[in-house]
């Protein structure tokens, strides 16, 4: 029993972490958090951290991992031999990621890496090659499965797969910058929408359909 109950402490502890992490990050920024700072707001020592991160950035990649590097393998798991149209898909991974990025506070993550990116590439670098490329290659593989198939006009595959990106980017951006200054919340599902509307008018196929 005494083994049972440590080990469900020991497993309760990285998401403890990781929250408190999340909460100095937003709150100091990344250069300004250290090690020490997490473990009083997790309520423990700062030795008991390192049994499970070796590191502030180590840390900072778990977060992105557990949060938004999720959300990618829950639509990855869902695109990968799917037999629906092209744009069924993008609207999918698209209402999906946007619903993520409009509602989680897992946001700030992505603020505290453009406001220090500078000071820190190996993150710039690390949500460059487990965000950033993984979301542009799905994106990629959906407009080129809809060109072969004949349901989408024939365009260049990574400028189209940057302008589904575009809402995603634009509700963090909104979220974690202007919505202070709104005088009425913004509507970002409506913003998910009115691109998915757009993007698919702009992808059809004359005389077909999306």
């Amino acid at each position: 029993m005494k083994t049972q109950r440590w080990q469900r402490r020991k497993h309760a502890r990285i998401p403890e972490i990781l929250d408190a992490a999340l909460a100095c990050f937003a709150e100091k920024g990344f250069a300004g958090t250290r090690m020490d700072d997490i473990a009083a707001r997790a309520g423990i020592s700062k030795g008991t951290i390192y049994l499970y991160f070796d590191s502030k950035e180590a840390v900072f990649k778990a977060l992105a991992r557990q949060s938004i590097g999720a959300q990618l393998e829950h639509v990855l798991a869902h695109v990968k031999g799917a037999e629906g149209s092209s744009a069924e898909l993008l609207r999918f991974v698209i209402a999906t990621l946007g619903g993520f990025v409009g509602t989680s506070d897992r946001v700030v993550l992505a603020k505290v890496l453009l406001a220090e990116a500078g000071n820190f590439p190996e993150l710039a670098e690390f949500w460059r090659r487990e965000i950033v490329d993984r979301g542009v290659t799905l994106f990629e593989t959906i407009i080129r499965r809809g060109i072969a198939r004949g349901e989408f006009r024939d365009v260049v595959p990574a400028h189209a797969a940057r302008l589904c990106i575009a809402p995603v980017l634009v509700t963090i951006l909104w979220r974690t910058v202007f919505a202070q200054f709104d005088e009425t919340p913004y509507d970002y599902r409506g913003l998910i929408d009115t691109h998915l509307d757009t993007l698919l008018r702009g992808l059809a196929v004359p005389g077909g359909g999306t």
